[in-house]
């Protein structure tokens, strides 16, 4: 239950935020307790709602920085309420899309507890491939050419999936992305290459550890062997992988290790790992604790542990396009079988103090052009193999960089409790509404604490 009264001292910002029962709009401040910081919200019929947003290093402080905002130039709807209320996106929004995500479908051969999609038998009917289209074409008059990732539900659940990668394309997109457990790459014997045909570059592929019991606990289903095989088949046929795992504590946070040392094992076809610690969307009776959180440092420490010191958590800086609360990441050359080399770029540890205010629309661009190079599969004879080591000279080792990169990401979603809107403003991950308006991945997700939900209709 919500305490009492709202922390008095030690607070660092202020922000804005929903009230998890209600949605009301509330003030919100992060405050500082000991090394941790928390997002505190005062409803006047709900109570006070204390979540921790931050443990440990690198320091919050130091890793927050200044950005120079850049609006739509083609916003689809007025500022009216304001944030959160009128997405699409409004004029107010301070980022440009870099991702645009297009649910093509709402059934799913999985019931994941902690799935983002509201996937069941009472989904509504698919998107016409007419409909997508007009996704495609909102997105191109928004933002221009960014990177489309298809998602679902499952989208490998879809027929005509391999049209519907063809349309995007044709539509003026050259980087599709698909989000995806993996079942029917794993089971069906050339379909990885139907789809690299039609014009996907990259797999999104749902991948919570390297055991059955951590798939069984998380998706209900052992899963391990055929996410395997989808690996191997998706590589293949020449499409780059990112393995996502959803960080759950007490279930698959001892994993990082084994995962990480997996994905080197089968680098540079698997071209990265993405990690994604849990957000709480749906129904719940009580407020999640401050246990069930997982937050952005907690991971990098994790990963600095359990790889014993290969990733080090100055390796990580924030991000150049979406606010520096919501991910970390790094890029790297591999160099060996278990070996890699930071690429260049700024640590972790940054002094905002003496950093110039970042361009958002330079950080958006940025993003938009690696994701597409980093995530897509490395030319063709490309190894991970030792050889690099012997790179003769700079020109050599570059030359190896641009097939031997692997990048290492986190990405905290928002729920109900940790909602933050300045997080939100700063958004360029859209999801496309069935009405072509462009939402923040967040608000679009999310639920109040008996599963109402603010943008999603079903």
């Amino acid at each position: 239950m919500p305490n009492n009264k709202i922390t008095a001292g030690g607070i660092l910002s202020q922000t804005q935020s929903l009230c998890p029962v209600c949605f009301r709009l509330l003030k919100a401040q992060r405050v500082l307790k000991g090394n941790e910081i928390f997002l505190e919200k005062q409803c006047p019929e709900h109570g006070v709602f204390s979540t921790v947003i931050w443990r440990g290093e690198p320091e919050f402080t130091s890793w927050v920085r200044p950005k120079i905002p850049s609006y739509p130039q083609n916003p689809a709807t007025d500022y009216n309420r304001g944030c959160p209320f009128d997405c699409g996106l409004c004029p107010e929004h301070r980022q440009h899309t870099c991702t645009a995500l297009m649910e093509i479908t709402q059934n799913c051969d999985l019931g994941c507890p902690v799935c983002f999609a509201s996937s069941d038998k009472k989904s509504l009917p698919d998107p016409e491939l007419k409909e997508i289209m007009g996704w495609c074409r909102a997105v191109m008059q928004a933002s221009g050419p960014r990177n489309i990732q298809l998602s679902g539900g499952e989208p490998t659940m879809r027929k005509d999936l391999s049209a519907i990668i063809e349309m995007v394309r044709n539509q003026g997109f050259s980087f599709v992305q698909l989000n995806t457990n993996g079942i029917k790459l794993g089971q069906r014997p050339g379909y990885a290459q139907e789809l690299r045909q039609a014009g996907l570059a990259s797999v999104f592929l749902q991948f919570d550890g390297c055991s059955d019991k951590i798939q069984r606990k998380i998706r209900g289903a052992d899963l391990l062997r055929i996410k395997l095989k989808a690996i191997e088949n998706s590589v293949q046929a020449g499409l780059g992988v990112v393995l996502v795992p959803t960080l759950i504590p007490g279930i698959n946070t001892n994993d990082l290790g084994k995962i990480m040392e997996l994905a080197l094992d089968l680098a540079p076809g698997i071209r990265g790992v993405h990690f994604q610690p849990v957000s709480y969307f749906g129904r719940f009776p009580h407020d999640p604790s401050d246990r069930d959180r997982l937050t952005l440092p907690e991971i990098m420490q994790g990963l600095y542990e359990q790889t014993k010191g290969l990733l080090k958590i100055t390796d990580f800086h924030p991000p150049g396009c979406e606010n520096a609360l919501c991910s970390f990441s790094a890029a790297y050359v591999k160099t060996g079988s278990q070996s890699l080399t930071r690429l260049g770029g700024e640590t972790g540890q940054c002094n905002c103090s003496q950093s110039e205010p970042e361009v958002a629309a330079l950080g958006a661009q940025r993003s938009v052009d690696l994701v597409a190079e980093r995530w897509s599969a490395p030319a063709q004879g490309a190894c991970g193999c030792s050889q690099v080591q012997n790179y003769l000279s700079f020109d050599d080792f570059l030359g190896m960089a641009r097939t031997n990169t692997f990048t290492v990401s986190a990405m905290a979603f928002q729920d109900a409790w940790n909602l933050d809107l300045e997080r939100v403003k700063d958004c360029c991950i859209h999801v496309v509404s069935p009405d072509k308006r462009l939402i923040p991945f967040c608000l679009y997700n999310l639920t109040d604490i008996r599963g109402k939900t603010l943008y999603r209709k079903v």
